[in-house]
């Protein structure tokens, strides 16, 4: 379950500098971010990937490795070493910030030694369709981690781990996914491409039970090393759903800790979402990648998008309390592999919609709060320039507004296709109430309850100067700039 009233933010981009100086900046910024609101931190992976201290972290190459060993060309990750990891999240705790781990249990890459097995090629794109006769190959599937040399762990990776690959050194050239000896595609993942337990590198049979064994040693071992208060987990449709609420049952219980999960299961298919939600029963919140599309298709359409229509096929909209949403993330920003940008104008609109209504655990993308710059090449194979806009002085405003006016029940004003409001009628505690107005056209009013009557208000982005004040009954007609959003708080 998600902490009340929390926000957390993805403290990592795709493109994020690969000097070895973010963990050092986690500890800086985590005391301000903590007093803007920031309740929690998902920080990227912190072990060692198959591109060393250039990997993102996704290629994972050896869990136990926080940037400790001299493995894959450096000892420290992209991020930095193991004790500046340590102290990040010490500090970020220290200012009140819950951190959550990125655990990547799919796959490995960066094998250190080969091995012959057999195994049967499957079509990549139809995992039900066999494209050759069983055959031995030879496999890049041992792991011994010369580098660490035990430390940890004694255990290596050995084909039988594995369920299938995609590189045959006898057949170099052959586009195909290996299904090694005994094995089988697992079931209870997602059925694109037949099945998608399959996704890269050496897949991990997580039938296995020294695999399993393995991976809940390495969570017990990581909890209480670093003392994290939850995990994002990678890649959640590619692997049997029911093995991560075990896993985080198992490793709560084991370390004493209630741990929270996020997982990401990148479908637009909200029905998918629902059916993992249901085999981990509510165990495991999700990232909502439904609704990150509709912001996508919103902020491309303008006008022609129907904003009454916002929130529909997303799981915050059916099961408010396991969404975790966001606006953008590492993967769909420009140049990366599932690119869905929001556009730029649109996202103040979006952050508004996840940060200022009551429904979900929202997730701020530090590409969007900080804006980044970077150059990669993307798919029509040219080299491209990528600026992403700072919306950090709305954000913070947003944050602001959460943490003081964001109370009481909410009212909704959802009845025109280019501008839709929300009221939130505040509490004893926490008075006042607030307006909310954007529009996707021009500019645009909304006639709504704010429970305070006779009361000034005032658009606190600084979008509209002009004060308004409720009448007797606490409404009035709130109002906002063309393509933007504001949102009116009670006048000190």
């Amino acid at each position: 379950m998600a902490e009340f009233n929390g926000v957390m933010m993805q403290y990592f981009h795709w493109y994020s500098p690969a000097d070895g100086n973010l963990w050092k900046q986690v500890a800086e910024s985590a005391t301000d971010l903590a007093q803007r609101g920031v309740t929690s931190l998902w920080l990227p992976p912190a072990y060692k990937g198959i591109g060393g201290g250039l990997d993102v972290g996704y290629g994972v190459y050896d869990l136990f490795d926080l940037g400790e060993f001299d493995q894959k060309g450096s000892i420290r990750t992209k991020y930095g070493t193991k004790d500046e990891y340590l102290a990040a999240v010490k500090a970020a705790q220290s200012a009140g910030i819950r951190i959550y781990a990125d655990a990547v249990f799919n796959h490995r890459l960066g094998a250190d030694e080969t091995e012959e097995v057999e195994a049967t090629p499957f079509n990549p794109h139809n995992r039900g369709e066999t494209i050759g006769e069983y055959q031995t190959i030879k496999a890049w599937t041992h792991f011994t981690f010369p580098g660490r040399q035990g430390k940890y762990s004694t255990l290596e990776w050995h084909w039988w781990h594995f369920d299938a690959i995609d590189y045959n050194a006898y057949n170099e050239g052959e586009d195909a996914i290996y299904l090694l000896k005994g094995k089988e595609f697992d079931g209870g993942v997602d059925l694109e491409k037949g099945n998608y337990d399959y996704l890269m590198g050496c897949d991990l049979d997580m039938a296995h039970p020294e695999v399993i064994g393995e991976l809940n040693y390495w969570g017990e071992w990581y909890v209480n090393l670093t003392e994290v208060e939850g995990f994002r987990f990678d890649a959640v449709k590619h692997v049997r759903a029911d093995f991560f609420s075990a896993w985080l049952d198992h490793v709560s219980q084991k370390t004493g800790k209630e741990l929270f999960g996020v997982g990401e299961y990148w479908s637009y298919e909200v029905e998918a979402l629902h059916h993992f939600i249901a085999t981990t029963n509510g165990r495991i919140t999700l990232f909502d990648a439904p609704l990150h599309y509709n912001f996508h298709v919103a902020s491309k359409a303008g006008k022609d998008y129907d904003l009454r229509r916002i929130f529909d096929n997303t799981l915050v909209q059916d099961q408010p309390a396991l969404a975790v949403t966001l606006v953008d993330n590492h993967d769909s920003q420009p140049l990366q592999s599932l690119e869905s940008v929001v556009e730029a104008w649109f996202k103040p609109l979006a952050y508004a919609l996840i940060l200022l209504r009551r429904e979900g655990y929202p997730c701020i993308f530090c590409a969007d709060y900080y804006g980044a710059h970077y150059k990669d090449v993307g798919n029509d194979g040219n080299e491209h320039e990528i600026w992403l806009d700072s919306h950090k002085e709305l954000i913070d405003i947003f944050l602001e507004v959460r943490q003081t006016y964001a109370f009481g029940d909410q009212y909704e004003y959802f009845d025109h296709p280019n501008c839709v409001g929300w009221t939130r009628l505040g509490t004893e505690e926490n008075p006042g109430g607030m307006a909310v107005v954007l529009t996707n056209a021009s500019d645009g009013t909304k006639w709504m309850d704010v429970g305070n009557p006779n009361s000034t208000y005032h658009d606190i982005t600084g979008h509209i100067e002009t004060p308004i004040t409720t009448n007797d009954e606490g409404w009035a007609e709130f109002r906002c700039n063309g393509g933007s959003v504001s949102v009116w708080v009670p006048k000190s």
